[in-house]
């Protein structure tokens, strides 16, 4: 997310983490949900530059955000294993 303020960073990783809670059919609270759309955006952006895919712009950056929060989850489920 760079290039962006931190304002704008947390309401789009709070938006990011959000949608990813939904798609993974997860329970986080809203702190959790700006962590991981924040860390998320990096996560993504760093493993599609190896592919040389960049995002750019806020909805590159909530795409991104979305992927790496989604993708933060499955590794969060597959380390402690999944909830009931």
């Amino acid at each position: 997310m760079e290039g962006m303020g931190w304002i704008a960073a947390i309401i789009i990783g709070a938006i990011a983490g959000w949608i990813a809670e939904q798609i993974m059919k997860s329970d986080q609270g809203l702190f959790l949900n700006i962590i991981l759309g924040i860390i998320g955006a990096a996560v993504a952006n760093g493993l599609f530059s190896i592919i040389g895919v960049s995002f750019g712009g806020i909805v590159g950056n909530l795409v991104a955000g979305v992927i790496g929060a989604c993708i933060l989850i499955a590794l969060s489920r597959m380390i402690r294993g999944k909830r009931a």
